[in-house]
């Protein structure tokens, strides 16, 4: 483990003790730019998840009505009813996004599997980057906001739905995310730049509340609109 990641898991709670955690409960609200563009405006206005953090599975409740529940995994997603019924599924659902362009729009199987595996990837960062496969290594520092921050470049492995092989994480002097870098794929792989803030201490862990995440020049530089998606948590549980 590198000396970067190990001060950042330290800044988040501590390695022991995201080992001890089996679940994460979330409420709060996802909108921004980008589910509009695709059809799916307000899909996840109230937003009310649980996810497992050892393997990717993350149940989104009262998911488009009262009573579903949308189920994301890597392999398949589905919409269930109260007694588990499954009433539409889709396998293999990263395949569904092939040949789409930046105005391709989606259904509501295609908002899960967005919204499952980058939910699961946020809420489980910086733990996510001591997963088996995931190879890390620190960059040149960056500076911003008047600070020089600290940044990590992971490369993931092909059994981990998230946004790109390739992603960086940036550190503030406190071990901190503040920025996250990613091109995701199955949005054409335009670059974003994804900023955390508003920290907050849950049962030993510490989660960024308030994210945005905007666009990203030739340079590296972020630009502030349009915001892409913005993400607001109001309750966060652990398990």
């Amino acid at each position: 483990m590198s000396d970067l990641l190990d001060y950042a898991l330290h800044a988040h709670g501590g390695l022991d003790r995201w080992r001890r955690v089996r679940s994460i409960h979330v409420r709060g609200s996802v909108g921004g730019l980008l589910w509009g563009s695709r059809g799916q405006e307000g899909i996840f206005t109230t937003a009310d998840f649980a996810l497992d953090v050892r393997r990717q599975h993350l149940v989104y409740h009262d998911f488009t009505g009262p009573g579903l529940r949308g189920v994301f995994t890597p392999g398949r997603v589905s919409i269930e009813d109260r007694a588990r019924n499954v009433l539409t599924q889709r396998r293999s659902p990263r395949m569904a996004f092939t040949g789409h362009g930046p105005d391709s729009p989606w259904d509501q199987l295609h908002a899960l599997y967005f919204g499952g595996y980058a939910m699961w990837n946020y809420l489980t960062a910086p733990f996510l980057l001591t997963m088996p496969g995931v190879q890390v290594e620190e960059l040149e520092p960056w500076e911003a906001a008047g600070e020089r921050r600290r940044r990590l470049r992971a490369v993931f492995p092909e059994d981990i739905a998230t946004h790109s092989r390739e992603q960086v994480f940036h550190f503030d002097s406190t071990g901190l995310l503040r920025r996250h870098d990613y091109a995701a794929g199955v949005l054409g792989a335009a670059p974003a730049a994804h900023y955390s803030d508003a920290h907050k201490e849950v049962s030993g862990l510490v989660f960024p509340t308030r994210r945005r995440v905007v666009p990203v020049r030739e340079d590296g530089r972020s630009v502030p609109t349009p915001v892409l998606v913005a993400i607001d948590l109001t309750q966060i549980t652990v398990h």
